[in-house]
């Protein structure tokens, strides 16, 4: 049951979710490290359940939180706050990816290593083919996104909110399904590679990179849709489905960029 405030604030108690989760994403990351040096996944694996499972409790205490009455409108703001400046550092994160892309594209290094450099012999993506469909198919799940959203604010219609935010998950997997299939030519038939040339990295770590986020925000959707399901959320009170929301539509933004850019203009 919520309790009753005499303040604006949240007042956490002493916890060490911060401390162990860092921990577990250090683990992750020389655990990754290690992987592609020596082809050893095991401490990745180990790194990545701790940092799992320490999203999930974590995550699972704010909600309690948020039910025993702790979000207040000040602590709303704050927590909308903080997601729109990880979303920044998101875009920041492609900008990189971007600026290696257009870098290597437009000024090519014709050097490396004392030899001459040497294109790689790309087959050009169609990108009316594939590429648009997977474009059709993130713009649809935001337009899904959206209606759930707009359903909750401007009437709270439980009914509408599932189906959109049901929409939006399904979107969402054909998406990834599709990208996979797409490696898969890549990677099979076309003689892409992961490595080996400047472009083939950049492309793969941009597209893949926002596939690994389009995966993420799938399962932030879906979370939100089961919480939905058990009557969560009120017009009042949804920075987690706001969250969801405007991660999605930040997942849609930068796809459009890299279908302009990578699939259209780079080949």
């Amino acid at each position: 049951m919520a309790h009753v405030k005499n303040h604006d604030y949240h007042i956490l108690p002493p916890s060490l979710k911060p401390l162990l989760s860092s921990i577990a994403a250090f683990i992750m990351l020389y655990g990754a490290v290690m992987w592609m040096a020596k082809g050893t996944p095991f401490i990745f694996l180990i790194g990545l359940a701790g940092v799992l499972f320490m999203m999930w409790t974590w995550w699972a205490e704010a909600i309690k939180e948020s039910n025993m009455g702790d979000h207040t409108p000040v602590v709303r703001i704050g927590l909308r706050y903080g997601v729109i400046m990880f979303i920044m550092s998101e875009v920041m994160f492609f900008v990189a990816w971007f600026w290696a892309f257009f870098k290597t594209t437009m000024y090519p290094m014709h050097e490396y290593a004392g030899t001459e450099y040497q294109e790689p012999s790309i087959h050009a993506i169609d990108a009316f083919h594939l590429p648009l469909m997977n474009t059709l198919l993130l713009l649809i799940s935001g337009c899904f996104v959206t209606w759930a959203h707009h359903a909750l604010v401007h009437g709270n219609i439980r009914k509408d909110i599932v189906a959109g935010l049901a929409g939006g998950v399904l979107f969402g997997v054909v998406f990834t399904l599709f990208q996979a299939y797409e490696y898969y030519e890549l990677l099979v038939h076309e003689g892409y590679t992961f490595g080996g040339d400047v472009f083939f990295g950049t492309f793969f770590m941009a597209t893949g990179f926002h596939g690994f986020h389009v995966l993420i925000g799938t399962i932030f959707l879906l979370i939100c849709l089961f919480r939905a399901r058990a009557g969560a959320f009120t017009p009042e009170q949804h920075v987690g489905f706001e969250a969801a929301a405007w991660y999605w539509h930040f997942v849609d933004v930068v796809w459009l960029f890299l279908f302009v850019a990578v699939y259209i203009w780079g080949q």
